[in-house]
């Protein structure tokens, strides 16, 4: 090979790699998301915790792609982020599925559901399972434009709130109380009168008498929220919410506009931060309790089983309720049970025995 040949493949060689990088560098767009969230910053764990640490790695890991934050209401209503970032008038949205379960009854089954997965398991689904394949495929059967990635996980939530002491099911009827989900069809049934709010406006509801009871999160979550001034009566276990999957929501058009490297960095930021949730959402909730006996004279409870036991019929009676309605539900609910099946395998032989807490 003759030096001029060998220098003309050399420049060559340089001009395809220069024109490599610049188709690189064009395809990384400079992309500012815009996210709204469903829930106040200041609530530990659900707000800032999950949310901002997933924009705090994005802005820090990325010069092409950014994030910034909206508290509720500030840039849509808080239960109307699913509309927004779809429609495009936001380009992304931090919320919860379940928000939405009036109009997409299967959505429940992303977020948290009576009876359903503790964390771990939950993951597993998600992760291992068809549970990806599906939560994409429910916005996409309800007609939405959105590309979903779950963005945080907590464990079971209290089981609400109560101005008074429950002692059977009687006491519940006529009872008002905000519970989000399909855990509040499951109280319809058994006579409570159910509204859902926004996070911000409970303690309004019960400081007014608006309402007599509200559910919304583990008891760091609800601290903050000051329900313990009003409703002295605490009852455990959350039945209807074992955990809770958020969601981080990118409109569609603008998912697929990002390149390899964004798509990675956001999907790696989601797991990066449910993981956090997940430490957090273990390891903070003792005090929590502990506080709200010794310093607010609240009774912390657990449900007799007789109450569980009704609680979960009823439950069994909406969920095949919903399947017959639904056919996202009903494929999404079949695919749940198999995988339960042989989840309740590895449960029930892989672990210790559980230990038993007395009802109060």
């Amino acid at each position: 090979m003759t030096k001029k040949i060998r220098n003309l493949l050399i420049s060559v060689l340089m001009i395809h790699l220069a024109i490599g990088g610049l188709a690189s560098t064009a395809a990384a767009k400079n992309v500012l998301l815009k996210v709204p969230c469903s829930v106040p910053f200041s609530v530990p764990i659900l707000g800032d915790d999950i949310i901002g640490n997933i924009a705090d790695t994005i802005n820090k890991s990325s010069d092409t792609l950014k994030v910034k934050l909206y508290e509720p209401g500030k840039l849509v209503p808080a239960l109307e982020v699913l509309d927004a970032v779809s429609s495009g008038k936001t380009n992304a949205g931090y919320t919860a599925a379940f928000y939405y379960a009036g109009k997409n009854p299967a959505s429940v089954l992303f977020s948290s559901f009576p009876f359903g997965p503790e964390p771990a398991e939950y993951i597993a689904w998600y992760y291992y399972g068809n549970g990806m394949k599906l939560y994409q495929e429910m916005y996409d059967h309800y007609g939405y434009n959105v590309k979903v990635l779950p963005a945080g996980i907590i464990g079971a939530e209290t089981s609400g709130w109560f101005t008074k002491p429950i002692e059977s099911v009687e006491d519940l009827k006529g009872i008002k109380m905000r519970i989000a989900g399909i855990g509040g069809k499951v109280m319809t049934k058994l006579g409570v009168s159910v509204t859902m709010l926004p996070a911000g406006e409970i303690f309004q509801a019960l400081e007014k008498g608006l309402i007599d009871a509200t559910e919304f999160s583990m008891p760091v979550c609800d601290e903050p929220l000051g329900f313990y001034k009003v409703a002295k009566y605490n009852y455990f276990p959350g039945w209807h919410q074992p955990s809770t999957v958020q969601e981080l929501l990118i409109n569609k058009d603008t998912w697929n506009e990002l390149d390899e490297s964004q798509k990675t960095l956001i999907e790696t930021a989601c797991m990066s931060a449910t993981l956090k949730s997940l430490a957090m959402s273990g390891g903070m909730q003792g005090a929590v309790i502990k506080r709200n006996a010794e310093k607010h004279n609240v009774k912390n409870l657990y449900w007799p089983q007789e109450m569980l036991s009704t609680f979960e019929e009823a439950w069994k009676e909406v969920a095949e309720e919903e399947a017959a309605k639904d056919t996202m539900f009903k494929k999404t609910w079949e695919d749940l049970k198999q995988f339960r099946a042989e989840y309740k395998t590895w449960k029930e032989l892989g672990f210790l025995p559980r230990t038993k807490t007395d009802s109060n």
